[in-house]
């Protein structure tokens, strides 16, 4: 016994040293010791744990090697979505950002901090009593995979924190590949004729997609911690204190962050890496911008699936010429009639570049963009290739102006141009190709999440006949769907049951789900809490619309539009005898509802429901819910391991509530 208490006292100061050498060599980038003398240790652990297997624990270093093949990724739900962020490309643009949200906070001063925008792959790491727990990739922001045994393999994550760190708690980062590395793996695979990654980040996503972890192991993947998800218990007030806090807890964090208190510097920030971001060692394709305070991140929160409080501004989109052999059109969701390039294969940034955005036929006749022309094209913020303008210099005269066909090239109805709008129209709602695109918008996430019906089974349901609209996929039954190539017994249950628990889906999701034009996810609620109810939306006039303050004159004029139109009023109901069950929910004026007028804030973990589902409830009751305790707020509910909103509300007074107090105030 006392032979294995040795053993084990020896097996945890190697885990020890070796953890620390890790830090000095690969986030520090300061070693103490020699790569041999570094080896022997690892020798010396991995020989007593092989002898003593029972332990061995997942924190240690040898388990950095990778466990045996998975056989497919696993599923993460983001507990807070990992958003993407929106997009800058000028001065000009970044200060109408700042201007937008300087007014949205009531022109309070606040500070930025900057960061290079790696091009990488972003991850959630989560951290339960001071060990790595799991670990994902973005995803749709909602949902990743589950690639934590591929993590463990990058020795700059660290597979313990201290014992002073929250118990459990996420942090947030950018898995990349240095170009010395990129390059070094590009040889590797190119002596014995392997197929050569297009760029660091392909490599970098590639390696850690990789279903053998062994195989991410040998590749040379780095990681820079850049937020803190979520962490229970109190957390910094700022970002900036974050970041300090996240390096002495053994994170690797970008040393090139910099904490400004104008937009000047900003400025200067990002003219300085456009200068030298060649020379960093790994590709850098922008800089962020933050808001500094966490409070006031809060309070600015996110529009659609990207944060108010951070901007990514862009270093300008490489560029590259090519033929343009064609051009093509498809039709959108809305009938409109979208152009695109068809080109001669080109590598523009790393990326081969085949198709490219045209916007419309305007703006193809603006920049005189021909048929067999030769052509600048731009990937515009790294991600979306464009058509830029011509290479007029190199016509030869055969090439064609390009003119927007009359007919639909997919139904042959006629195509419109309304006047004073830049797109023209197919004229058919019945349309194969906005009928496809109606559905692929209907069972999507932001609007009524009907998981497994995607771009494939939408065309065989089409295709075959057992779907005329998204309505119809609610008369589906197992003997139409197992007819379906591919549907197997189970897929085909999993997906009936999700088209059935999408009837609960409130009528903020069924409204955004009907794809009326110009009404995005946040108007969709802003039209669900002023009527109600379904009936009274179709029945509402213009005057009424227009007098909502959010609402302006084409967005009401397009709800109009999209109510009087019997194919919409069909449609709807179609929904109402599939049973959806929030169309019609009795409809209150909002000084009517219980929770009018007050304000509540939440803190602490709460376990009878999400932080967002209660927000939800108090809501749709009628309340408002703020991010931090000021003299307005009415209640502040304190779940367990609650931050300083706590004591801040006790020194002005506010009310407190149990979570138990605040189930009983608005119900399940």
């Amino acid at each position: 016994m006392d032979e294995l208490e040795d053993v084990k006292k020896r097996i945890e100061e190697l885990r020890g040293k070796v953890n620390h050498h890790n830090y000095r060599y690969y986030v520090l980038d300061s070693p103490e010791i020699s790569d041999l003398e570094f080896d022997q240790l690892m020798l010396e652990l991995k020989r007593l744990e092989s002898e003593h297997p029972q332990l061995i624990t997942p924190d240690s270093p040898t388990q950095r090697v990778g466990a045996e093949p998975v056989e497919a990724f696993g599923v993460i739900e983001h507990p807070i979505p990992l958003l993407s962020l929106g997009n800058v490309f000028s001065d000009e643009d970044l200060r109408a950002w700042h201007k937008r949200i300087f007014g949205l906070v009531g022109g309070e001063r606040f500070d930025f901090v900057c960061e290079l925008k790696m091009d990488g792959l972003a991850v959630a790491l989560t951290y339960e009593d001071g060990r790595l727990l799991k670990g994902a990739t973005r995803g749709d922001g909602f949902r990743g995979e589950d690639v934590t045994q591929n993590l463990r393999t990058i020795r700059s994550i660290p597979l313990s924190v201290p014992r002073d760190a929250p118990r459990r708690f996420e942090v947030r980062g950018e898995v990349y590949m240095p170009w010395a590395g990129f390059e070094r793996l590009n040889e590797e695979r190119g002596n014995p004729g392997l197929p050569l990654f297009a760029n660091p980040r392909n490599a970098a996503a590639g390696s850690l997609r990789q279903l053998d972890p062994r195989i991410t192991a040998q590749r040379p993947l780095d990681i820079y911690i850049y937020a803190l998800g979520w962490a229970e218990g109190a957390v910094p007030e700022t970002h900036w204190e974050a970041l300090e806090y996240f390096k002495s807890l053994g994170f690797r964090v970008n040393p090139n962050n910099a904490l400004f208190s104008d937009l000047d510097g900003v400025v200067g920030y990002y003219r300085e890496w456009l200068e030298r971001k060649e020379g960093i060692g790994y590709d850098a394709d922008g800089v962020v911008v933050k808001v500094n305070s966490i409070p006031l991140q809060e309070r600015l929160g996110n529009i659609g699936h990207e944060p108010r409080w951070a901007i990514a501004y862009k270093f300008p989109a490489v560029q590259a010429v090519t033929r343009l052999l064609d051009i093509g059109i498809s039709v959108g969701r809305t009938g409109t009639l979208n152009p695109y390039a068809i080109l001669d294969p080109v590598s523009v940034g790393g990326v081969t570049i085949k198709q490219a955005a045209l916007h419309n036929e305007e703006d193809i006749h603006r920049k005189d963009i021909r048929i067999g022309d030769w052509v600048i094209v731009q990937r515009a913020g790294e991600v979306i290739p464009q058509v830029v303008a011509p290479v007029a210099g190199r016509r030869t005269g055969g090439e064609s102006p390009f003119s927007m066909p009359s007919r639909c090239p997919v139904c042959g109805a006629e195509v419109i141009k309304p006047e004073g709008e830049a797109m023209s129209r197919c004229t058919n709602p019945s349309c194969p190709a906005q009928v496809y695109e109606s559905v692929k918008h209907f069972v999507s996430r932001g609007a009524m999440d009907i998981r497994g019906v995607g771009e494939k089974l939408t065309a065989s349901l089409l295709e075959a006949g057992l779907i005329r609209d998204a309505a119809d996929l609610y008369s589906l039954t197992p003997d139409k769907l197992m007819g379906l190539e591919r549907m197997a017994e189970k897929s085909t249950s999993n997906i009936l049951a999700s088209i059935q628990k999408s009837k609960e889906r409130p009528l903020s999701r069924i409204i955004f789900a009907l794809g009326i034009r110009h009404v995005g996810g946040e108007m969709a609620e802003i039209l669900a809490l002023n009527f109600g109810s379904m009936s009274r939306l179709q029945e509402a006039s213009y005057d009424e619309l227009i007098s909502i303050r959010a609402i302006g004159s084409a967005i009401a004029e397009s709800i109009v539009i999209f109510f009087r139109q019997e194919a919409n009023l069909r449609f709807i109901e179609k929904l109402r005898k599939a049973g959806l069950t929030q169309l019609e929910a009795e409809h209150r004026e909002r000084g009517e509802l219980p929770l009018s007028g007050q304000e509540f804030v939440i803190t602490g973990r709460l376990e009878r429901f999400s932080r967002a589902q209660a927000e939800a409830r108090i809501k749709e009751l009628g309340g408002s819910v703020g991010s931090s305790v000021t003299k307005e707020t009415s209640y502040l509910v304190a779940g367990e391991e609650p931050s300083s909103k706590l004591k801040k509300a006790k020194a002005l007074g506010t009310r407190l509530l149990s979570e138990d107090e605040l189930h009983r105030l608005i119900g399940d």
